[in-house]
């Protein structure tokens, strides 16, 4: 197969698939169906198409350490695009594309979004090399879905005419239907917009200044004067924010004359709900899926899932039940698509729950809190191999480490140990200290903190290998 530079986008917060996809960790990073994330299954499913071109990775600051750490565990390399903050697809992939055509405008970019599933493979790089000829002869080709049913929650590709084998004009693009156009759409020979894209780098970049030249301009200064470091290029944010909020179908896709479709039947879902991993999910003999610590006694067609508590079901049909450590989801599985509805209306009062998982991910490894009072709080630190916290002090807590596993250096002001499990070590309110994780395992310790206020802003950064200072 020709050489593809695969694009992938991974900015998206997945509000629907609550309590497991919060804005912190959203659902392209979890591990909703088997061991890996739908972000490493997209990784890896690119790589598979036979490309030797590196993955260029459009993400933003809050989630780069966990692309970066789930790419560690893949063994695979790729570049990561940095944005400042969110402008929808269309200046992200336009970013992305100009920073591919700085080495060659030539080259074929093919657009995946890292929360896809995709269920066979050998349909989709069939359908990928069929869009090869037309993307080489400058049209910007889309990749249809063939409607397995009526969805309401998708929009709509109407095919025109032939173009090259596998491949067809696009008539229209349309809007995400009622149940009535849906069905008449799927009767017409409509397809689902997938969202995946191949295209020459400069041909689209091409077409987006034809239609909309000013966020070409603004996308061409963040790429210019973007911070560069080995495989991470941060966007310069004053550029990138005069760029237009858009998605690329309406920036581009809706307006140009040489958009071409390829139509695929390959298990595509962008697993948008809860009843959509039902529906993708391996059901027993009642047509329940179940995850985690579950029992089901007397339930019909559930989706339960559950990373600890344990969770029991009986008498119940069509329902979801999700239970994490800090939250738990009961909802009609036709009614799915309403939980953000929920995220809504708990980030309008403030909750942490909306966006925060009790695991908090940080460069270096994670933390979670396990117990809290008046005046002192409990965490549980994991460190990874080489990971290495900032050098920092507080001004309103002291802290006191126990290793529990892994060997740490721990620096305090001038003096330096190397602690193993069951040793510990006193921060005092106001001391410069650090922990280093020198060893090839995790390392994990407990820490109990202690003073007048416990928020995570009471750090003051004194240096930092992360560049957060």
């Amino acid at each position: 197969m020709t050489e593809i530079r695969p694009l992938i986008m991974c900015g998206g917060n997945g509000t629907r698939l609550w309590p497991v996809s919060r804005a912190a960790l959203p659902k392209q990073f979890a591990s909703l169906m088997g061991e890996r994330s739908t972000f490493q299954q997209t990784i890896l499913r690119a790589a598979r198409l036979g490309t030797t071109q590196r993955p260029l990775i459009v993400t933003n600051a809050l989630h780069r350490y966990l692309v970066e750490e789930q790419l560690a565990e893949l063994g695979i390399k790729a570049d990561v695009l940095v944005e400042p903050d969110r402008r929808d697809s269309g200046p992200a992939i336009l970013a992305g594309a100009r920073e591919i055509a700085r080495e060659d405008p030539d080259t074929l970019v093919l657009v995946l979004a890292s929360d896809h599933v995709i269920q066979d493979e050998v349909a989709f790089r069939d359908a990928v090399a069929a869009g090869l000829a037309p993307a080489l002869s400058d049209h910007l080709v889309t990749f249809g879905v063939t409607p397995t049913h009526p969805a309401t929650a998708y929009g709509y590709i109407q095919p025109g005419a032939a173009l090259d084998e596998g491949a067809w004009a696009v008539t229209r693009f349309a809007e995400k239907p009622d149940a009535m156009r849906a069905a008449g759409y799927v009767l017409d020979g409509y397809l689902w917009n997938a969202g995946i894209f191949l295209f020459r780098a400069g041909a689209l970049i091409a077409e987006y200044e034809r239609h909309d030249p000013e966020t070409v301009a603004a996308v061409d200064g963040a790429v210019t004067q973007a911070q560069r470091d080995l495989d991470v290029v941060c966007l310069e944010p004053g550029a990138f924010a005069r760029a237009r909020r858009q998605s690329i179908d309406y920036a581009v896709f809706e307006h140009t004359a040489r958009a071409a479709v390829v139509p695929m039947a390959c298990g595509w879902s962008d697993v948008g709900s809860w009843d959509a991993l039902w529906s993708l999910g391996a059901g027993d003999t009642d047509g329940n899926v179940v995850h985690g610590e579950v029992v089901m006694r007397d339930a019909r067609g559930c989706y339960v899932a559950s990373d600890g508590p344990l969770t029991s079901v009986l008498g119940l049909s069509d329902i979801v039940v999700v239970a994490s450590t800090d939250s738990i989801l009961v909802a009609d599985r036709r009614r799915a698509g309403e939980v953000k509805e929920i995220v809504a209306s708990l980030q309008s009062q403030g909750r942490p729950q909306a966006d925060a998982h009790p695991r908090v991910h940080r460069p270096w490894g994670w933390y979670e809190v396990i117990d809290a009072g008046t005046g002192f709080q409990v965490k549980r630190i994991v460190v990874r191999p080489s990971g290495r916290l900032s050098l920092q002090k507080h001004r309103h807590r002291a802290e006191h480490w126990v290793v529990v596993t892994g060997h740490a250096r721990v620096t305090i002001g001038d003096d330096i140990h190397e602690l193993g499990p069951n040793q510990h070590a006193h921060i005092p309110l106001g001391a410069v200290h650090r922990l280093e994780n020198f060893g090839n395992t995790p390392v994990e310790i407990i820490e109990v903190q202690h003073g007048d206020y416990l928020g995570e802003d009471d750090i003051v950064r004194i240096e930092d290998i992360y560049a957060r200072v």
